[in-house]
């Protein structure tokens, strides 16, 4: 490919293919620049090859099977219902084949040059791309870094064997007869619950007084209860100290209230959160991209590091990890590199998460506005009072709608129950675009649609409620 040691010359280099780096090296190709895209894996990154899209195709089995054998409900009786988790983990990887094949074509399709391999700065404007077969060198003008993160790993409960991060539970040939998981956040609330719904006596182990912290408690509340339903034993204010493996099952023992227990199970499943990809053998040091305390890269409202012409984007900057947010900051650093004035605005960046009944958040908490000095209006409506949710025997859950009292601004949203991962997108845009309480409530929703309950919440914040007594 290149004789020697002659540099080949690109607009921009791209590392790491995931949600963010794909979408930013489309983006730059768009607005005319020659890009190369560099990853040592799959295209699409964890996302698409080992996090949300199998998640969330092995999530929807599992309802369906639970769906399955609780259709009575409809009148419907279904005997002897069965999985074979074979035939589910195939339809998860021709998903997963379908959306990277299809990221494959866009590259392609922008004339985006990929190598598969790994990367190391030589300096500021060069890079060594190289595999088993060739280690080409690249001169760029600019460069965005978006390499991902990685699940955490802890010292007493090293992954390997029976002990699991997200990627190995994904892949389980069988369901397992018993879980054990360390972390109530929404990868362990999600996995623990798919894996319940599919027959599996789970044990969530977490630190903090409730599963998912991030979310207000009345919605927290009713993700597990219905955990509860499927058997799910959740321990809180727990300390996991240790685990014991051998060849067929793993013991973990944990503290509660300085009481020491024991639990053993099949599997073991850590999530505890995730660790960027800053500290590889990149060379982000050979060149002096500064890193702050967690081992995030420093940026700018761009994306931009110390190195004006280089930017990171995704889970190595400081922020959520949300696939969403890499794919938006990717698209503003693509346009910063252009000359665009494009800056990123954190403030209705949604939070979804998909246990049953769903999470989804956007903007500020009540409690958020208050702190930060608005004087605040809010109300809940209930999903019960909603025809299409009742006939979808999804009654439970409620969407909440945060706004100032002095101008009628939305400012943030929460959502728990059927179909809040894309119920919140509505909200997204009332805050994106400064609507008020009368926007939403004076727009006609089609009935009977799920989304007629945002117009009934934002009714009900300003005073005049149809479907519920005020």
């Amino acid at each position: 490919m290149v004789v020697g040691d002659a540099s080949l010359d690109i607009d921009t280099l791209v590392i790491g293919a995931g949600p963010g780096g794909y979408v930013a090296a489309i983006r730059a190709a768009q607005l005319g620049q020659k890009v190369l895209i560099v990853d040592k894996s799959e295209l699409g990154g964890v996302c698409l090859n080992r996090g949300c899209i199998p998640s969330k195709a092995l999530i929807a089995a599992a309802h369906s099977f639970e769906s399955a054998q609780h259709a009575d409900v409809y009148g419907v009786t279904a005997d002897n219902v069965k999985v074979d988790f074979s035939k589910t983990q195939e339809f998860k990887n021709k998903v997963v084949k379908q959306m990277t094949t299809g990221v494959a074509g866009l590259l392609k399709g922008n004339k985006i040059e990929v190598f598969n391999g790994e990367c190391m700065f030589i300096s500021e404007t060069e890079a060594r791309v190289f595999n088993d077969h060739e280690s080409p060198r690249y001169r760029f003008k600019n460069c965005i870094i978006a390499t991902g993160s990685r699940p955490i790993e802890l010292k007493p409960f090293p992954f390997g064997g029976r002990i699991l991060s997200s990627t190995e539970a994904l892949e389980l040939p069988e369901i397992p007869k018993s879980l054990i998981v360390i972390g109530g956040g929404y990868i362990g609330a999600e996995l623990g619950q798919m894996y319940s719904k599919f027959g599996t006596k789970v044990t969530i182990i977490e630190g903090l007084d409730t599963v998912l912290p991030g979310f207000d408690k009345d919605m927290t509340r009713l993700v597990a209860k219905n955990m509860a339903k499927t058997g799910i034993e959740i321990v809180t204010n727990a300390k996991a100290e240790s685990a014991v493996q051998n060849d067929k099952e793993v013991t973990v023992k944990y503290s509660v209230g300085g009481e020491s227990k024991e639990v053993t199970a099949d599997y073991l499943l850590v999530t505890v959160g995730r660790r960027p990809n800053t500290d590889g053998e990149l060379g982000l040091d050979l060149i002096g991209v500064e890193l702050d305390e967690r081992g995030l890269i420093k940026v700018d409202h761009q994306g931009r590091t110390n190195i004006p012409h280089i930017f990171a984007i995704g889970d190595i900057v400081p922020g959520l990890a949300l696939a969403h947010k890499a794919s938006y900051e990717g698209k503003v650093a693509a346009e910063a590199i252009a000359g665009h004035t494009s800056v990123v605005d954190y403030k209705v960046i949604p939070a979804v998460v998909f246990t049953d009944p769903e999470c989804s958040s956007v903007g500020l908490t009540e409690k958020e506005a208050k702190d930060k000095g608005y004087k605040v209006k809010s109300g809940k409506f209930p999903f019960a009072g909603n025809g299409r949710a009742v006939s979808l025997n999804g009654a439970e859950g409620f969407i909440k709608i945060v706004a100032n009292s002095e101008n009628n601004l939305v400012l943030g949203a929460q959502i728990v129950g059927i179909e809040a991962s894309n119920l919140i997108a509505e909200l997204g845009l009332a805050i994106e675009m400064g609507a008020t309480l009368e926007d939403i409530a004076l727009t006609i929703h089609a009935h009977p649609t799920l989304g007629e309950i945002v117009m009934e919440a934002a009714e009900l914040v300003e005073g005049h409620p149809i479907h519920i007594l005020k």
